[in-house]
């Protein structure tokens, strides 16, 4: 497999993440600096605070993902699947190219995260 080009990409999503993430912390910081204030301003200062630290989150778990993937590459394992070894899926990487898994340990990862874990719901 030729991994130039999804090292391109992946060096480029990743600039793009980390350039979306300083932006998002300083909307935040900003939201907090506001000159004349009152309860209103104090509530949606808030809500755009925690909504950019949730999109910062999601930014910051995407990028970890595309860092492993360069890391991936730079040791010879991209494009197979680390669950079970099999190559991921040429469409997959296509539109996921920090893609860890095959599409079907992929399902698998997804079923796992929402099924409630423990005992009895009753």
């Amino acid at each position: 497999m030729n991994t130039e080009r999804f090292k391109q990409r992946l060096l480029d999503k990743e600039r793009e993440l980390v350039q979306q993430m300083a932006r998002l912390e300083d909307e935040a910081r900003d939201s907090g600096e506001t000159e004349v204030r009152d309860s209103t301003d104090d509530a949606t200062s808030s809500q755009g605070t925690t909504d950019a630290l949730q999109e910062d989150a999601l930014l910051s778990q995407t990028l970890e993902q595309v860092r492993d993937a360069l890391k991936r590459i730079a040791d010879g394992t991209y494009g197979k699947c680390t669950a079970c070894g099999r190559p991921i899926e040429p469409a997959r990487l296509e539109a996921v190219p920090w893609a860890a898994y095959c599409l079907e340990d992929q399902e698998k990862q997804e079923k796992r995260a929402h099924t409630p874990q423990g005992g009895s719901t009753l």
